[in-house]
C-alpha cells in the first residue's frame, strides 16, 4: 500500500511504514508543508495513496466532491504520542483489509477504529 502522510504526523511514520512493506512518502519531503488540502488530495488521487492525516477538514473535502478517491486514515481526539499512533495504526492495517483502503475513510481514536466507504454521500 502507498501512504501519503500530512504535516500534522510525524515523518517518522514513513521508516515505520516502510518496515511493514508499504510504500510512504511525507508531504514535506514532497513539498507539500504549504499546499492546500485539495492539492495533497489531488497527489495522492493521482500517485494512488492513501492520505494519513490529523486534519479533521479531509473528509469532508472527500464528501464534498463525491471522491471515490483517495482513501483516508484520520487520526481524531488529540495529540497522540509517536507510540501511539504506531500501535493504531497498525491496528488499522490488521484491521482494515488493504483492499479497502484506497476507498475508504477510516477514522481512528483512542477506543475504537471507524470505517465508511468512499463515496461519502
Amino acid at each position: 500500500m502507498k501512504f501519503l502522510i500530512d504535516m500534522p504526523l510525524s515523518p517518522e511514520l514513513v521508516p515505520w511504514l516502510e518496515q511493514r512493506q508499504h510504500e510512504a512518502v511525507h508531504a514535506l519531503h514532497l513539498g507539500l508543508e504549504q499546499a492546500p488540502d485539495e492539492d495533497l488530495i489531488a497527489r495522492a488521487r493521482q500517485e494512488g495513496r492513501v492520505v494519513i492525516t490529523a486534519d479533521l477538514d479531509f473528509p469532508r473535502l472527500l464528501a464534498l466532491a463525491g471522491a471515490e478517491r483517495p482513501g483516508l486514515i484520520l487520526f481524531r481526539g488529540g495529540n497522540y504520542s509517536e507510540a501511539e499512533m504506531r500501535l493504531l495504526l497498525g491496528r488499522v492495517l490488521q484491521t482494515v483489509p488493504v483492499g479497502e483502503l484506497p476507498r475508504s475513510v477510516v477514522v481512528v481514536d483512542r477506543r475504537r477504529i471507524r470505517r465508511r466507504r468512499l463515496p461519502i454521500r
